[in-house]
C-alpha cells in the first residue's frame, strides 16, 4: 500500500462514517475522564487523547475526545493579528 489512507473530512470518520459530536467539558475526573454537557445532557467521556480543560470544546467519537475545538472568536483574533 503506498501513500497515506484516506482523509478525514467534514468533521465524519472515515472508518465507520459517524459524526463527531462538540460537546462542552463541564468537570475533568480522574483517569482521564470528564464530564460533558452534550445539550441534551450529562455523560462520561474520556480526554486521555486531547489537552481539555473546564470550559473547553471538543469533538467526541465514540465516548472518546479526539480535538479540542478553537473558539471562533479567538480564532478570527487570531486572523486578525496576521494580517496586522
Amino acid at each position: 500500500m503506498s501513500g497515506p489512507g484516506p482523509a478525514c473530512h467534514e468533521e465524519v470518520c472515515v472508518t465507520c462514517s459517524d459524526e463527531a459530536v462538540a460537546v462542552t467539558v463541564l468537570r475533568l475526573l480522574e483517569d482521564g475522564m470528564a464530564e460533558v454537557d452534550t445539550g441534551q445532557g450529562r455523560e462520561e467521556v474520556s480526554v486521555a487523547l486531547v489537552e481539555a480543560e473546564v470550559g473547553d470544546t471538543v469533538l467526541v467519537h465514540a465516548r472518546e475526545a479526539i480535538a479540542v475545538v478553537a473558539d471562533a472568536v479567538d480564532e478570527d483574533a487570531v486572523d486578525e493579528e496576521v494580517a496586522t
